[in-house]
């Protein structure tokens, strides 16, 4: 059974030996410029409105939240993208413009078209994002004015791709970046990416505010199709809390810039675009669960053995985001009691008579054998560090799923008490 699945009946293994990493954002690849400036919409001497725009319409695809309760860039996005091609777009931090009814909707409007005449482009080629606090309205003239200051600082380098990320940031502690090449068709490819991220997380069709740019020559249709996959395996894969935000959206812009013949129809060359769209996308998935609110630990997940790829995802997904054992990481406990209880919960098929729980290589219950104190103290070392891997094995058949998560600290609750206040 391949790491990851994508959807029902795909699974897609990253070749990554074909994958080098480079330095670098949505300004990576050929074709992007991009910038961020602060326009005071919520905080004071910080970045607060980025700006990533195209040389040239580009093949755009793009995912949202499913939550019921969309926000109004989400509403104007999901018919804009319809089109299939897409030049800039407007993102800002600060305030989400959700909760904001007719009013939300036509600044979310008046700041696309704005945009568009700065850059003298068709309104339609423009795509806007927001994440901040829900329920206030969008001051529209300070997002205007910087959008207009950051049009005029555009650059293609990794300094002004740096600055559109911190711009994006809100709860976030550091700026997650990635960007990989790889040959297609006798050319070299780049995709690179950046997102925020960092609490309200447990989306279903995408995560946060992510923003990918690739030079790749694709048609809309493939590059949807690869969107999707890309997703299923990186963004999708990420549990911070449970919680679905009503902003979330993920962006992929394709300028055509690195001259291979364009992908479109499945076969290796576009393989090739998927291993290096999803190494990119679970880079910043891991980045994300690495700066969950309050995190003190990055966690990996992965429940194998499921009878069903149903239930190795459910059971993940409820050891992922349980309270209680998000605690006991952060206590560096080996609580294996809230592991087991969680996928038993889940709607998973187990039996606790043929489970086996690990923390790193080290077993902490063994088909109902518990651990000793030899194999305690094994396990405290097991709980050191920034990192954790928690495996669950079923043994009841060949299924498995990971997701990336983290642990609940003191921190958390203080970051989410005080958050409108």
């Amino acid at each position: 059974m391949c790491p990851a699945h994508y959807g029902a009946k795909i699974c897609y293994t990253i070749r990554m030996e074909k994958i080098s990493k480079v330095v670098g954002g949505v300004c990576a690849a050929k074709g992007f410029r991009a910038a961020g400036v602060p326009a005071h919409i919520k905080y004071e001497g910080r970045n607060d409105v980025a700006l990533i725009v195209a040389d040239a319409p580009c093949a755009a695809a793009a995912m949202f939240t499913t939550n019921a309760v969309a926000a109004a860039p989400v509403l104007y996005d999901r018919e804009a993208i319809k089109g299939g091609r897409v030049q800039a777009i407007l993102a800002n931090s600060g305030c989400a413009n959700a909760c904001t009814g007719e009013s939300g909707r036509k600044d979310a409007e008046r700041s696309a078209k704005e945009t568009a005449k700065t850059l003298g482009i068709a309104p339609e080629l423009v795509l806007v994002a927001s994440t901040g606090v829900i329920g206030h309205r969008m001051p529209v003239d300070r997002l205007i004015a910087g959008m207009k200051a950051a049009a005029s600082q555009l650059a293609a380098t990794p300094e002004a791709g740096l600055a559109a990320e911190k711009a994006v940031m809100t709860t976030d502690t550091k700026p997650k970046q990635a960007a990989v090449q790889v040959r297609i068709g006798g050319k070299t490819v780049t995709v690179g990416g950046m997102c925020k991220g960092s609490g309200m997380i447990e989306p279903n069709m995408a995560t946060m505010l992510g923003f990918i740019t690739t030079d790749a020559a694709i048609t809309p249709p493939m590059l949807r199709r690869a969107l999707k996959i890309a997703i299923s395996a990186s963004f999708n894969r990420v549990v911070v809390d449970g919680d679905e935000s009503t902003n979330d959206s993920v962006f992929l812009l394709a300028s055509g810039m690195a001259g291979n013949k364009a992908i479109a129809a499945a076969g290796k060359d576009f393989n090739a675009f998927v291993d290096a769209l999803t190494a990119v996308g679970v880079s910043l998935a891991r980045q994300m669960a690495a700066d969950g609110e309050g995190a003190t630990k990055f966690v990996t997940v992965m429940v194998k053995g499921a009878k069903t790829q149903r239930d190795a995802d459910r059971a993940a997904r409820a050891i992922a985001k349980s309270p209680l054992a998000k605690t006991s990481w952060f206590g560096k406990d080996p609580n294996w009691g809230r592991v087991l209880a969680a996928a038993g919960y889940s709607g998973a098929t187990v039996d606790d008579r043929a489970a086996e729980v690990f923390y790193g290589r080290t077993w902490a219950y063994r088909r109902g054998k518990v651990a000793d104190s030899a194999q305690l103290a094994k396990l405290a070392k097991e709980m050191e560090g920034g990192e954790l891997d928690v495996t669950v094995d079923l043994h009841l058949g060949r299924f498995e799923s990971t997701i990336y998560t983290c642990d609940f600290s003191l921190d958390y609750v203080h970051i989410n008490a005080d958050y409108t206040t």
